[in-house]
């Protein structure tokens, strides 16, 4: 399986399909607004979102749907990075609730070598949508990452993960 890409593999206008979705439940919501201490009752009290606002219901926390689809990227974008350097631009498009299913995708906008030779940027753009095909959420990053030559100075694609020990068979 692969995890992540070096800068060699990266292709301007490539479509990245995040898989599988996740399906955000109450629960996710609420422990991801305990634990970023967001209070906000929008987020954590029925009461108060069915009364008193326009959705008639909690709305799951923007920045948990960014984070998970941040997160669904890896495997495809990121897993292999020196560096996340910037998020220019982040925007909550439609709201998301208890028991949607976020999905994601992540398109190669551009790449460039940095001042080393071992290491490159590259720009995506990351689209959450909902199981109905709405878009809940658009972002983009930049992300520096290795290139072969880093990976092989540095021990190939998995350096850090050890060797299993052979054991005695009975």
């Amino acid at each position: 399986m692969q995890f992540g890409r070096i800068y060699e593999e990266f292709e301007v206008g490539a479509v990245y399909k995040h898989w599988p979705g996740k399906t955000v439940t109450e629960y996710d919501d609420h422990l991801f607004c305990l634990l970023t201490m967001n209070h906000h009752p929008l987020h954590l009290d029925i009461n108060f979102a069915e009364n008193t606002t326009d959705f008639g219901k909690n709305v799951v926390v923007g920045n948990y749907i960014y984070s998970l689809l941040l997160g669904m990227s890896v495997e495809d974008v990121s897993g292999k990075a020196i560096a996340n350097l910037e998020i220019s631009s982040l925007r909550h498009v439609a709201p998301t609730f208890h028991g949607d299913t976020i999905y994601g995708e992540t398109t190669v906008l551009g790449k460039n070598m940095t001042s080393k030779p071992d290491r490159g940027v590259v720009e995506v753009e990351t689209i959450g949508y909902k199981q109905d095909g709405t878009i809940v959420c658009i972002f983009r990053r930049k992300v520096m990452v290795p290139t072969q030559e880093y990976m092989t100075a540095r021990g190939g694609d998995q350096p850090g993960r050890p060797t299993p020990i052979p054991r005695d068979k009975p």
